[in-house]
């Protein structure tokens, strides 16, 4: 039985990795090599201004926060917490998790190249901007940080670390640094190294691990699923609306037009932080046991 779990588990995660990988890929091709795409992430961004000034020290606090100093401190308190609980295979997984994504979408973000569609001539010169850095330090510390909590902190660190992650994703668009599809390119990234995690984890484990039913979370996970669908649709429906006016210039738009690209990215980079969230918490209890044989 727990053999046939494990390999439940392992095709999951494996189908999950795949999944991610081609979403992103998808959205890379959609957002960065198609008019269209370009369109409808250059309105959102422009958006950004509105109520702007009344954000701007928030906004300013979260990025900064975020150095390869604040990095490598995150690492080792998540490699601490693992040795902590005498995990030693935890610990470098999790920090291999962590360093992984962030160098992965390093690497990404210089070897994808953005055409000049003329969409945004403004920011034309300044290349490619996707995947977001910010958004892949906070989601990828997060999830490690989940995986690497004892069980009865879980749930509350996977709804804190969901809304550390939105809100470096939602404060890297207010703050103009990245486009909506850049946030959402970075989850896709994070989750799919959070998937590889967990299948070297399933590798680690003895022939007599055993996890706990109890340790599921399945009221947290559940929530998150469901407020990250929710999300998401709103996100579908500001997309919808904001097709409509894709032939006007973004600068001609009205505010009430911005806003509801503006906040439908955001609305999208939040849905998408909460389902990657959920989707870790579902399976952590199978891949990091209460007792890892």
């Amino acid at each position: 039985m727990q053999n046939r779990r494990t390999g439940l588990t392992a095709s999951w995660l494996l189908l999950l990795t795949v999944l991610q990988v081609l979403a992103f890929i998808a959205l890379l091709r959609f957002a960065v090599h198609t008019r269209h795409g370009q369109l409808l992430d250059t309105i959102a961004l422009t958006g950004n201004s509105i109520g702007q000034d009344e954000i701007a020290g928030l906004v300013s606090n979260v990025l900064n926060a975020m150095s390869v100093v604040s990095l490598v401190a995150a690492i080792a308190v998540i490699g601490f917490i693992a040795l902590a609980r005498r995990r030693v295979a935890l610990a470098v997984i999790a920090t291999l998790l962590v360093a992984g994504a962030n160098v992965t979408v390093q690497a990404l973000k210089y070897v994808i190249v953005r055409p000049d569609l003329g969409v945004d001539p403004e920011r034309a010169a300044a290349g490619n901007s996707l995947p977001s850095g910010h958004t892949a330090i906070a989601a990828s510390v997060a999830a490690a940080l989940v995986l690497v909590l004892p069980p009865k902190a879980r749930a509350w660190g996977a709804l804190l670390g969901t809304a550390y992650t939105a809100l470096a994703g939602v404060a890297t668009l207010s703050a103009g640094w990245h486009r909506p599809s850049d946030a959402v390119a970075s989850l896709l990234v994070v989750g799919a190294w959070t998937s590889v995690a967990g299948l070297l984890l399933l590798r680690s484990q003895g022939d007599t691990a055993q996890a706990e039913p109890r340790d599921a979370h399945r009221v947290a996970r559940i929530a998150l699923l469901l407020i990250g669908m929710a999300l998401l649709g709103v996100a579908a429906l500001a997309v919808h609306r904001t097709n409509a006016v894709l032939s006007i210039p973004p600068d001609e738009l009205s505010r009430n037009r911005l806003l509801v690209a503006y906040g439908g990215s955001a609305a999208g980079i939040t849905g998408a932080a909460s389902v990657m969230m959920a989707l870790v918490l579902a399976r952590v209890h199978r891949v990091v046991p209460a007792n890892p044989g």
